[in-house]
């Protein structure tokens, strides 16, 4: 079993940048690839970005490539979502979630999710 925490939601203007934070607990960390997803009112939850057990392996959709990135520091339980640039699209509650697998773009494929945070872009 692994336990997520997202943190570090919030309201930001267009353009601005967050920070969140998933920490983790229960099982091995390092075993887990860790995805972040996010979901809009009336739309169907989206991924947005997965790194592998180490880090050496990480992904972002399109829609956010060159805006957000994702990191981890498995010393600390943590993987981050830096965002950058943020655009009322991004609005939306974010989630992260552990695979067994190396890393995945598929909701089916995470066996564990957070209960979200909610990020808010005005424009």
């Amino acid at each position: 079993q692994v336990q997520l925490v997202e943190f570090r939601g919030g309201l930001v203007q267009a353009g601005g940048s967050l920070r969140l934070s998933c920490a983790a607990s229960g099982r091995t960390f390092s075993n887990y690839g860790i995805g972040w997803f996010r979901q809009a009112p009336g739309k169907e939850r989206e991924f947005v970005a997965a790194i592998s057990f180490s880090g050496g392996t990480r992904q972002h959709a399109d829609s956010v490539k060159g805006r957000f990135t994702i990191s981890r520091d498995n010393a600390k339980n943590t993987v981050y979502l830096q965002m950058n640039s943020l655009k009322p699209e991004d609005t939306a509650i974010y989630y992260c979630a552990a695979t067994r697998r190396l890393w995945s773009s598929r909701r089916d494929e995470y066996d564990y999710w957070g209960q979200g945070t909610q990020v808010t872009v005005s424009s």
